[in-house]
């Protein structure tokens, strides 16, 4: 007799949340500090007569609280491919040839980090999921990632391009979804980006561009996600239990990108802290509701480190405790904003921290956190967090 389709469905499912079994992230061999980086940036360009727009970028650099990026792009590589270099000459084609190759290495190296750290063999992998804004190719990252990894043909895959800053957020709501409804899934989770694509000589009239200039860096995030984990040889760290997205109203100007024979163009606007710090209660309501948690101190925070004047306007709006944000305000310190990658980043330095106090996976006995993400649209990803204690 053959089994009815409520049958199937049940046996496809998994029975309890999504986990995080392991974490990892990588970044380019190039360290780039935030001091000297005005002197490097105009020069590289050949703007240094640019004085007053110097001036200011260094201002901006300084302000914005980043002490070290790191970056593919060099001077040797922008010396053979002046246009790169060079606002608005056209250079799309040299920018791509680039990030379609190094953004799957990149994100191998994440990849396989988190795989050594999951411990199990790479072939248990069933699904993929790749994230960047960083190029676009057919077919795209996420193949490239399989044939790098050697993963099995049957692997799912799903890739995300140009999805911005919140891409991070995405991804880990798409495994979360793939995993609770496929028994057995463990998905591969990447989030890689290069600035390759993005970087361009300064320009008077696009300041919006010039703050992306100074703000964002290089690297890849990995995770594995699974549900149901086998305790014997899977160690979870986090479980996923809810996540949201929510577009904030009228504000799709603040952050846009535009993909052209230049490259990738990014504005930003000065009303993003507004939008975002004004509407971020109603994210956190979406995705708390059903828990009874609405005491925002009692959670462990992980948030997209997307600049310091977001930091500082949602925890003001929120009357959180100063150190809510430590481990974001360490990983913008260190990294810079990493774009989708961001938020793999503070996930694993809040684990990381947690590890040297033996405590449970926040490093602060906090049970219950959340993951932000936000970017253009404006977008905000809401994951509702679950520590795993330490055995």
């Amino acid at each position: 007799m053959a089994s009815s389709v409520e049958e199937i469905r049940k046996a496809q499912r998994a029975h309890g949340p999504a986990n995080v079994l392991a974490i990892a992230t990588a970044t380019p061999s190039n360290c780039f500090y935030q001091d000297d980086y005005p002197d490097y940036f105009f020069r590289v360009t050949n703007s240094d007569h640019m004085k007053e727009l110097k001036e200011k970028f260094r201002r901006i650099c300084k302000k914005s609280m980043i002490r070290k990026r790191y970056m593919h792009l060099t001077e040797e590589m922008i010396k053979q491919n002046p246009n790169i270099g060079t606002y608005m000459a056209p250079s799309l084609n040299e920018r791509q040839d680039m990030v379609i190759e190094e953004v799957p290495k990149l994100g191998e190296k994440a990849a396989l980090a988190a795989i050594k750290e999951w411990g199990q063999h790479k072939s248990r992998i069933t699904h993929v999921v790749f994230c960047t804004t960083s190029g676009v190719h057919m077919p795209g990252a996420d193949y490239q990632l399989v044939k790098l990894l050697d993963l099995p043909p049957s692997v799912n895959r799903v890739m995300l391009y140009l999805q911005g800053c919140y891409g991070g957020g995405t991804a880990l709501r798409v495994a979360k979804d793939i995993a609770e409804n496929n028994a057995g899934a463990r998905v591969l989770v990447v989030c890689c980006e290069i600035t390759a694509i993005t970087f361009h000589g300064p320009d008077e009239t696009q300041l919006g561009c010039l703050v992306g200039q100074a703000l964002f860096g290089d690297g890849a995030g990995a995770a594995i996600i699974g549900a149901d984990p086998d305790l014997c040889i899977e160690r979870p760290i986090f479980e996923l239990v809810c996540a949201k997205q929510r577009i904030i109203p009228n504000s799709e100007h603040a952050i846009e990108g535009f993909l052209s024979e230049i490259g990738l163009l990014i504005n930003l606007s000065g009303e993003v802290p507004h939008f975002i710090s004004n509407n971020i209660e109603k994210c956190l309501g979406d995705a708390f509701q059903t828990t009874g948690i609405n005491d925002w101190n009692s959670l462990f925070w992980v948030v997209h480190a997307g600049g310091r004047a977001i930091l500082d306007r949602v925890e003001e709006k929120l009357g959180l405790e100063k150190e809510k944000f430590n481990v974001t305000r360490h990983v913008q310190a260190e990294y810079g904003n990493l774009a989708s990658a961001c938020v793999m980043f503070v996930l694993d330095e809040m684990r990381k921290r947690s590890m040297k106090e033996g405590k449970t996976t926040t490093g602060d006995g906090l049970d219950w956190g959340v993951l932000l993400g936000f970017g253009p649209g404006l977008t905000v990803e809401t994951v509702v967090l679950h520590s795993v204690e330490i055995n």
